[in-house]
């Protein structure tokens, strides 16, 4: 059975592309035919006359599927700034549908467990009339939602976790993402959060782990997913 979950983050640089990784290369460690897919990215540099957002480049990388990168990330936006502004500048019409086919298309290949990142928090804007979370909603893909665990992040977390609720998609859980500068009272934090929000915490993670104990870590966090 397929396994398949729309990854979002309570803010942008909250580390969904980390975790996006961290997950594929555990599902590729455990044998799985695995893909990860950005369908939208906005700051990415010129190489070899076309361009290439870091974070996709990345995920296709970790993926133990191959795709070639317009099928991983099939719209790529030069500036770094939010996606519906970068695409006025580039004078490109973005739309949630357009983004679903594209999705559709590449989930044709076969595979076990499948990644789709989003960009930035859950209510970006796509257009003037179109939100990112409207192609989570005509996906149905099971939510899953990464914390920055710093000052601010229980507000974040369940407003951004009562978004989603209300769109009436399913919040598989949550994971906690702790930066180089450790939370004041994160432990406490982790509970209270742990307490509020009705989705399980699948993981509390850290980007500045070493490898190995990294890697034993998403090990963990990919056998909550698969649960």
């Amino acid at each position: 059975m397929k396994k398949r979950f729309f990854i979002t983050g309570t803010d942008t640089d909250v580390g969904k592309t980390y975790i996006t990784v961290g997950l594929l290369g555990a599902a590729k460690r455990a044998g799985l035919r695995s893909l990860g897919l950005k369908p939208i990215a906005a700051g990415a540099d010129w190489v070899d006359g076309v361009l290439r957002n870091e974070d996709a480049l990345l995920i296709q990388g970790a993926s133990s599927v191959s795709l070639p990168y317009e099928q991983i990330n099939p719209v790529v936006l030069e500036p770094a700034i939010a996606p519906h502004l970068a695409a006025i500048q580039a004078n490109k019409l973005v739309t949630a549908s357009r983004l679903e086919g594209y999705l559709k298309g590449a989930l044709l290949t076969p595979h076990d467990f499948a990644l789709v990142e989003g960009a930035g928090g859950w209510r970006v804007p796509l257009n003037d009339r179109e939100l990112l979370s409207d192609l989570a909603k005509s996906m149905g893909l099971p939510v899953v939602m990464v914390v920055n665990m710093k000052l601010g992040c229980l507000n974040h977390a369940l407003l951004t976790a009562e978004a989603i609720i209300r769109d009436g998609l399913s919040l598989a859980g949550w994971v906690a993402n702790a930066g180089q500068d450790t939370m004041p009272c994160y432990q406490e934090n982790l509970a209270s959060l742990s307490g509020l929000l009705s989705a399980p915490l699948l993981g509390a993670m850290s980007w500045h782990q070493d490898q190995h104990s990294a890697e034993q870590e998403f090990d963990q966090l990919l056998s909550a997913f698969l649960d």
